[in-house]
């Protein structure tokens, strides 16, 4: 009980807070806007450079947790354009909901995993991020600049995926991974960096929250979470299984695809053109659902 406390209630006051601070304290736009650019383009990619550059690609079990996450994120993305299609929802709302149906929440992802399975979590933690966070940011980014009426855009789409921060950062922690890792001093700052990004983001989701597009969307929402938290982490865990992978690695893949959409998935809507509402309606759902459905992952997976 005390991780998931430990890990959902700093979260959600945080959200909390965002949506006070709106009211009362911050309630100019340009103030919100300034703060989703800082995440966005300095926070988030120093989070990104940090985890990944600290993990040690060639001692652990790569090959296989590709597959499996991998995987499960084909089926994801598969599932929420078909999803999208199907509710008829317009360019901006489908990529939320894609964000919405292949995403995940690196910080509380750590803070499951390693409440479940302890330090040894860390760097099979690293891998699966390491691998997943590319892999959906070069989606996403397709599915921003690919525009409406499903045509893809070579030059734009190009642009869009040399210019994207998050790609960028998880491209240099590769090559600082290969080379050694960061230079003593440069890691604690960055992951001071990351520390911030985590709680900005938060504050920056729950003062767009709208209380209108909560109640609204039913079906977008609770399908799109639905997806996320089930289905994406169940056809991981059954490629892992198909392919042999060992049971840690194979918790520590299922656990991070069954973590609920990344809170910056808000910043990264507004910053590129999608429908910020939706995504932070879905960032609110899917963190209440996850209360329930990690526990279950936790006790199927056997964690501890």
């Amino acid at each position: 009980m005390t991780t998931w406390l430990d890990a959902f209630v700093p979260a959600f006051g945080l959200l909390l807070l965002g949506a006070l601070l709106r009211a009362w304290l911050l309630r100019e736009e340009a103030v919100w806007a300034g703060m989703e650019r800082l995440v966005f383009w300095v926070l988030l990619p120093a989070l990104l450079v940090a985890a990944i550059s600290a993990v040690p690609l060639l001692e652990l079990p790569v090959g296989g947790m590709a597959v499996a996450i991998w995987g499960g994120l084909a089926v994801g993305t598969l599932a929420s354009l078909w999803l999208a299609r199907g509710l008829g929802h317009g360019h901006a709302a489908t990529t939320s909901v894609l964000q919405g149906g292949i995403r995940f929440n690196t910080m509380l992802a750590f803070a499951v995993a390693t409440g479940l399975w302890g330090e040894r979590a860390l760097a099979l933690g690293g891998v699966s991020a390491a691998l997943i966070v590319p892999a959906v940011q070069v989606v996403i980014t397709v599915g921003f600049v690919a525009g409406g009426g499903g045509r893809l855009k070579l030059l734009p789409m190009l642009k869009g995926l040399l210019l994207n921060p998050l790609l960028l950062a998880c491209l240099a922690g590769f090559a600082v991974s290969a080379l050694g890792g960061l230079p003593a001093g440069v890691r604690p700052l960055l992951s001071v960096l990351g520390q911030a990004a985590v709680a900005v983001g938060l504050l920056c989701v729950g003062a767009a929250l709208s209380v209108r597009v909560l109640a609204s969307g039913a079906a977008t929402l609770g399908a799109t979470t639905l997806l996320k938290l089930v289905l994406v982490p169940a056809a991981t865990l059954l490629l892992a299984r198909l392919i042999g992978l060992d049971p840690v690695a194979t918790g520590l893949a299922v656990i991070f695809m069954a973590m609920p959409t990344a809170t910056t998935a808000y910043v990264q809507a507004r910053a590129m053109g999608g429908d910020a509402p939706l995504m932070a309606a879905l960032i609110t759902w899917q963190h209440v659902a996850a209360v329930l459905t990690l526990p279950l992952w936790g006790l199927l997976l056997g964690g501890g």
